[in-house]
């Protein structure tokens, strides 16, 4: 009897962290035409510190315009505005905090999580019923782990897990790499919105690595010809 052959691996997909929001208006005249020119799977909307009746304001301003582009809209914490604007999950940043928000964001909402230090970390966070796991940005001091190291982590996971994961990217070459390794979403931001050519075109181009790091990736035509 003829094996089945293993399904090809989907073409990752882009997860797009927003600028600190401060005011909605800038970025609702950017956003439709990016979410429109690539395939956007997220984005994450990291907010300015303020009261929460201003928070959720700005959620709810910018929730139709993502979601209505067929991307998810998560907030990066603020766990507890998230039913009240119509979000659909958030980001934690660590297992205290993810374990801490479970209980009001499952079963209908998003729960992703990073500030996964150690390969024990991330287990726990998948076995406690993570959506998502994040590898690779920046901790509270800024630093990263290396672009070899953030690829080796999504490496194992991809190969061993079921929950997707992540790999935070800082340039095209690190977009490359991280969908190269395996993983199921590349998340892009700052440096998105400071390329001088503009976020489009910066979007743009992470795509097209994420696409071709993809169609290189070994006994993916095996797979296709099986």
């Amino acid at each position: 009897m003829a094996t089945k052959p293993v399904p090809p691996r989907p073409v990752p997909r882009l997860y797009l962290t927003t600028p600190v929001v401060d005011e909605t208006a800038s970025l609702i005249a950017k956003l439709p035409a990016l979410l429109a020119a690539v395939d956007i799977a997220a984005v994450l909307l990291r907010l300015k510190q303020t009261d929460q009746r201003t928070m959720i304001s700005r959620i709810k301003t910018l929730a139709p315009v993502i979601q209505n582009n067929n991307a998810a809209l998560l907030l990066d914490g603020h766990v507890e505005l998230v039913a009240r604007s119509g979000a659909d999950g958030a980001h934690l940043t660590g297992i205290d905090a993810m374990q801490e928000a479970l209980p009001s964001l499952k079963p209908d909402r998003i729960a992703g999580v990073g500030g996964l230090a150690t390969r024990h970390d991330s287990m726990a966070a998948g076995e406690a019923g993570a959506d998502y796991v994040l590898f690779g940005e920046p901790d509270a001091r800024g630093q990263r782990p290396s672009a070899e190291a953030i690829a080796e982590r999504l490496e194992w996971w991809a190969e061993l897990f079921e929950p997707p994961c992540v790999g935070f990217a800082a340039s095209r070459e690190e977009a490359y790499e991280f969908a190269a390794a395996g993983a199921d979403f590349v998340l892009v931001g700052d440096f998105i919105w400071e390329d001088p050519r503009g976020a489009a075109e910066a979007l743009s181009e992470m795509e097209q690595a994420i696409r071709q790091a993809h169609a290189a990736m070994p006994g993916k035509a095996h797979a296709q010809q099986g």
